[in-house]
């Protein structure tokens, strides 16, 4: 067993334990990077408070912005399987003066298929979930430290991730409206989350319930004044814009004979069913 699990594994039995994360100022989340070697996206957890806030201020140098969380032992095993739902696989944990990435899968096991009442489905969307907290750490830089050719590939991933994804919609209990949000232009999006656990931390008075729905079907159940969604509105808060369906245009002759050609229908439906109940009554 490696020096950093063994410690790592200490902490969180300690009732006293506690480990410090970096959670980036730009999506309320832990702040994510790819590993330059090994591809792995990791978070960084510190087991000193003081060097956590010190690679905190070295961050905040490069206009990076993030805060440090003290990890609690009782709340350290949720921070961990809670990774899961964001796509990171990995952890950056440092001790004295080493570091060492560790899987997750080392000491916080996720449960596979969990199991659901029935009719009900499980909504998780990891990949779109990684891909939007690094588009909104980098678009939310200021704008000459944004690479260019970084922010066209993260854009290109999220469409892609995006129309592949299911999402729960936040309908109210009566199921007679969903929440908007109206943002600084005053448009107005609806709320979309990625899974139930971005979903709970929305609805921590119960006031709404989950419905499902496919990234194909938005346009068409979107509340029709909304211009979009936000996606995950208590973490990383991005406003997406959703193209709704333009409508054919209609000749109004052709729509006129088709109006005529409708009643004509109707009356001869209605002297058929006539004609059958004389009969019968004869």
């Amino acid at each position: 067993m490696s020096e950093a699990k063994d410690r790592l594994l200490a902490q969180m039995k300690d009732a006293e334990g506690a480990v410090y994360a970096l959670i980036s100022g730009f999506t309320k989340e832990p702040y994510v990077e790819c590993d330059k070697e090994t591809y792995d996206d990791k978070v960084f957890v510190y087991l000193s408070e003081d060097a956590a806030k010190a690679r905190a201020e070295e961050l905040k140098a490069d206009k990076i912005a993030v805060g440090v969380a003290k990890i609690l032992a009782n709340h350290m095993l949720l921070f961990f399987t809670n990774l899961y739902t964001m796509g990171v696989n990995a952890l950056e944990i440092y001790y004295d003066d080493q570091k060492e990435l560790l899987q997750i899968d080392e000491f916080a096991k996720r449960r596979e298929n969990p199991q659901l009442e029935e009719g009900k489905k499980w909504i998780e969307n990891p990949q779109l979930h990684l891909t939007a907290l690094y588009f909104a750490q980098e678009i939310r830089r200021p704008k000459e430290l944004q690479d260019p050719k970084r922010m066209a590939q993260l854009q290109e991933e999220m469409a892609a991730d995006f129309m592949k994804s299911e999402f729960i919609f936040a309908l109210q209990q009566d199921g007679k409206g969903t929440p908007l949000v109206k943002l600084n232009t005053g448009d107005k999006y609806q709320l979309v989350f990625t899974d139930a656990v971005e979903f709970s931390r929305f609805n921590r008075n119960n006031a709404f319930k989950p419905v499902i729905v496919g990234a194909a079907q938005l346009p068409k159940v979107l509340d029709k004044e909304a211009k979009g969604v936000v996606l995950n509105i208590m973490g990383v808060n991005l406003p997406l814009a959703v193209n709704r369906p333009v409508p054919a245009p209609v000749d109004p002759a052709a729509a006129a004979q088709a109006a005529s050609d409708q009643a004509i229908a109707q009356a001869a439906s209605a002297a058929l069913q006539r004609q059958a109940a004389e009969k019968k009554n004869n």
